[in-house]
């Protein structure tokens, strides 16, 4: 009964493509500005060969790595989470999903207003916590609800929870996904539910939804799906693909509980692939550029990966990545960077070798289906 363990370090990238700086990105590199904090300690990871990929120049690397390891470049245009995952699981986007550095159009905000029956605050690209500070009295004192975006293709509500509840904004997510779709497709539509007496006092809450555009193309997890393989999505993955090719999903309020979850599920009897997205490198600490914090949630991730190890089967594969770079040493921007990513893969059949810099996300998803005798209806070459 095979299984794959496919877990994405959300934003954990390994140094600026070649690309990078056409997108904003000047020497980035996610991995190297961790290596540089006291808190930072991967001995699990470099073992397997973190540090023996092409291109790392941080870490020591091993005289012979336990895994199967390469350097995954992204094809598609773009550096977010969306594009990122549909890569890999076999979806190239040539074209970069919209976003809106002046905000969003006055069509698109009067529509949303009509259909809600709200006013809406900011509409500019503005930092998550930040703009709660800044407009959430206003907020909590006409019931209009703040949107705003960032350099990537989202359109963010933020609403206090005493003023909206959860499930209200989250109705009020659909009416802007539904709203937002064509030339202004973004790629997600995200609750941000906040609490707090006062400015100064507002924080987020773990509630917060992602409603994501629906993958264009068929992906890995469709044919997972129409082959009779479980797909079991953890953290925000049911999000990311809108629910499609998913059959079995879990919500997680952030690393800890999505590695929980994790070792529950390699404890459970199922044929398929178990996908994972560990978020908190990226919102948590990539996004507010803190550095220590991101080494700390790496360190944590790496005492954990043996434990996750011991519970593997004979049969089963484990396959560690990412998305996209987020460096939280560069001050630049508080945006994604455009960076490599990092492919690991381990199990008791897995031969170690090192396959250099591929030049798709989705060999990965291509990896997965050779696994399962899948052919893949997407472009994409097989590691195994």
């Amino acid at each position: 009964m095979g299984r794959i363990f496919l877990i994405v370090l959300d934003s954990f990238g390994i140094g600026g493509m070649e690309d990078a700086d056409s997108y904003g990105d000047v020497d980035v590199n996610t991995l190297r500005s961790c290596s540089r904090s006291p808190y930072f300690h991967l001995p699990n990871l470099g073992k397997l060969g973190l540090f023996n990929i092409d291109g790392v120049m941080v870490g020591e690397p091993v005289a012979q790595p336990l895994a199967t390891i390469a350097r995954m470049m992204e094809a598609s245009k773009g550096k977010d989470t969306t594009i990122g995952h549909w890569e890999i699981a076999g979806i190239r986007s040539d074209k970069p999903l919209p976003t809106y550095p002046e905000g969003f159009p006055r069509e698109v905000l009067e529509e949303f207003g009509r259909r809600t029956g709200r006013g809406v605050l900011c509409n500019l690209p503005y930092s998550g916590t930040k703009v709660i500070q800044e407009y959430g009295e206003r907020h909590m004192a006409t019931g209009d609800l703040i949107v705003y975006t960032s350099a990537d293709s989202v359109f963010q509500i933020a609403a206090h929870e005493e003023v909206v509840p959860v499930e209200q904004l989250y109705e009020y997510c659909r009416i802007a996904r539904e709203i937002l779709q064509g030339e202004h497709g973004v790629g997600r539509v995200i609750a941000r539910p906040f609490v707090g007496p006062c400015s100064g006092q507002f924080t987020r809450t773990s509630n917060h939804h992602d409603f994501s555009l629906e993958p264009p193309a068929v992906t890995m997890l469709d044919q997972l799906k129409e082959h009779g393989k479980a797909v079991i999505g953890v953290g925000k993955i049911n999000d990311i693909f809108a629910g499609k090719g998913i059959t079995e999903y879990t919500y997680t309020s952030g690393n800890p509980e999505g590695i929980e979850k994790t070792l529950e599920y390699l404890k459970k009897d199922f044929e398929g692939l178990c996908f994972v997205n560990l978020v908190d490198y990226d919102s948590l600490y990539g996004h507010r550029r803190d550095v220590d914090g991101y080494a700390k949630a790496l360190t944590y991730f790496d005492e954990k990966l043996p434990e996750i190890m011991s519970g593997m089967r004979e049969d089963d594969i484990l396959m560690l990545t990412a998305d996209h770079g987020c460096d939280p040493a560069y001050m630049a921007t508080t945006d994604h960077t455009r960076e490599y990513t990092p492919f690991i893969m381990y199990g008791q059949k897995i031969t170690p070798i090192n396959l250099g810099t591929r030049k798709t996300f989705a060999d990965i998803g291509a990896t997965v289906l050779q696994y399962f005798g899948i052919t893949a209806a997407f472009p994409g070459e097989g590691m195994l």
